[in-house]
């Protein structure tokens, strides 16, 4: 296993999370006293895992296509694009 990979995606993966809709969508769930908190954390899981393996899947068909460098500049121009948007909109 590739441990740098592992944790640089790891880290990337854990700092984007962080604060965002999924987080706080799963705080409120986890929020009702009625619910069980470990169907709360099972469900939230398995969906990050999915889309996850979606994620993987797909990069790795577009992989076959596309070159590894103008899937990077896509995706730099897509969050710089992101940025700008969201900081115009505030």
């Amino acid at each position: 296993m590739e441990y740098k990979v592992l944790l640089t995606v790891f880290a990337a993966v854990f700092v984007a999370e962080l604060g965002d809709k999924t987080q706080l969508a799963t705080m409120l769930f986890a929020a009702d006293k009625q619910v069980s908190k470990l169907t709360v954390f099972a469900g939230a899981s398995l969906a990050l895992v999915l889309a996850s393996a979606i994620g993987v899947l797909a990069g790795s068909a577009i992989s076959h296509y596309v070159s590894e460098k103008t899937l990077n500049y896509v995706a730099g121009t897509g969050f710089v694009v992101i940025g700008v948007w969201t900081l115009l909109r505030a």
